[in-house]
């Protein structure tokens, strides 16, 4: 991933010195176990814990000539090994050391994502709280439909992030396995004690059953969880970006001083960090659709996978991990104008009132149709004239004859739809 979208604990996660390290610690692992189940000389195993090691130059260089990144690795430790050298990688395949090695990375990027998300969560339940009562028009294929509040648009992301979360708890706990198992899956150069001992060390569940490879569904799980929270974001950024139009202006991203929005129009004040969260996000659709794709590998195994997944975990979760604290950060500052909320919800004449009179008629005891036929009539009227709904309402004698006055004023009343909101935040405990 270009620096532009990376952070440093993500990008060390995914560095070239950790993904061999990673390497090292499988090995090692493995090692420590042939000791305990009595195949290498303890003192064997104690000297390769504490000596072993990679030069990552020395690695690069001999994968020029290898052009095979294990053996390389392998024989760079070697290299500050002695004769105990002879042990390391004792029984194992690559696949083994990469993809146990891989799961070690993925449930370390896990962990970094799910600090994100908290730090996105505890943001919008803030502001959710602080714009409860903060009424605004809600909008339905763009336009105005009933009233609701801010606060009550931004606890629906709140619960959707909490979603994120558990689906990204469920994605980590997929993903964080190994496997010690040897050529296509057998055990015939490793028995499985090696394996249930390696992983236990490692913090690894286990692959139950794997071919050469631990199976693929459950990358494609971890990249497409990646995938859909990026696109709960996109959901939440489309939506400021549409409340910051300038006819709208409800809300808008920060703009700190000095930043520029054109290079030509020295005005221009642009949801730029919300639409670049947009555009990333469709990059992560991609690397989902990718992971899906790398299930199906022929036989046992092929490498297939490889060359995508050198791109696709590193990127998804060095791109997630920008998204979700860039946004943290528009959320955290995010510029909110409550009196353009209610200076906009008149400009539709009172029409977000509707249904309570459609629905007081029909309490009346008139058919809903005729009914529904009146108060559209109004509402007609009041969209072309530019004329309060109320003053038409009071001025037809089908509405004012069944419900007086006093009553049908009442209905144009904003307190009853905050007092029904309260019911949500109750639920989500905000």
């Amino acid at each position: 991933m270009i620096p532009r979208y990376s952070r440093p604990e993500m990008s060390a996660v995914w560095s070239e010195q950790n993904k061999f390290q990673r390497w090292l610690d499988v090995e090692i692992a493995a090692c420590q176990a042939w000791a305990e189940l009595g195949q290498i000389p303890p003192a064997a195993a104690a000297k390769i814990k504490r000596d072993a090691h990679f030069d990552l130059a020395k690695v690069n260089e001999y994968i020029s000539i290898t052009h095979h990144d294990v053996t390389a690795f392998l024989r760079s430790v070697s290299e500050s090994l002695g004769e105990e050298g002879r042990y390391v990688h004792f029984g194992l395949t690559s696949s083994d050391v990469w993809d146990t090695a891989t799961g070690l990375q993925l449930r370390d990027a896990s962990d970094l994502l799910l600090r994100d998300i908290d730090g996105l969560s505890a943001v919008l339940e803030r502001q959710a709280k602080a714009h409860r009562d903060t009424l605004c028009a809600g909008r339905t294929h763009g336009v105005h439909a009933e009233p609701t509040t801010f606060g009550l648009k931004l606890a629906v992301w709140v619960d959707e992030m909490r979603r994120a979360k558990a689906r990204l708890q469920s994605a980590r706990e997929a993903i964080a396995v190994g496997a010690i198992s040897g050529t296509v899956g057998t055990h015939a150069s490793v028995p499985p004690a090696l394996e249930e001992i390696v992983c236990r060390e490692l913090g690894l569940g286990i692959e139950a059953a794997s071919t050469q490879v631990i199976q693929r569904d459950r990358h494609a799980q971890f990249v497409m969880t990646l995938a859909l929270i990026g696109a709960s974001l996109e959901k939440f950024a489309t939506e400021i970006r549409a409340l910051q139009k300038t006819e709208v202006l409800e809300a808008e991203e920060p703009f700190d001083e000095g930043q520029t929005g054109s290079s030509a129009m020295p005005h221009k004040r642009n949801p730029e960090k919300c639409e670049r969260v947009t555009g990333l996000a469709r990059v992560l659709r991609g690397y989902a659709v990718t992971a899906m794709e790398n299930v199906a590998l022929w036989h046992e195994r092929d490498i297939s996978h490889s060359s995508t997944e050198r791109i696709v975990f590193p990127d998804a979760c060095l791109l997630l991990d920008y998204m979700l604290t860039m946004f943290t950060d528009i959320m955290d500052r995010l510029i909110v104008y409550p009196d353009h909320m209610l200076e906009n919800l008149g400009r539709s004449y009172g029409l977000v009132f509707s249904q309570r009179v459609l629905l007081a008629l029909i309490e009346t005891g008139m058919p809903r149709q005729d009914a529904y036929v009146i108060v559209q009539r109004n509402a007609m009227a009041s969209w072309k004239g530019r004329t309060p709904f109320l003053d038409l309402l009071l001025a037809d004698n089908a509405v004012t004859s069944r419900i007086p006055e006093a009553e049908l004023r009442g209905l144009f009343d904003y307190d009853f739809y905050l007092t029904n909101i309260g019911a949500t935040f109750e639920r989500l405990g905000l």
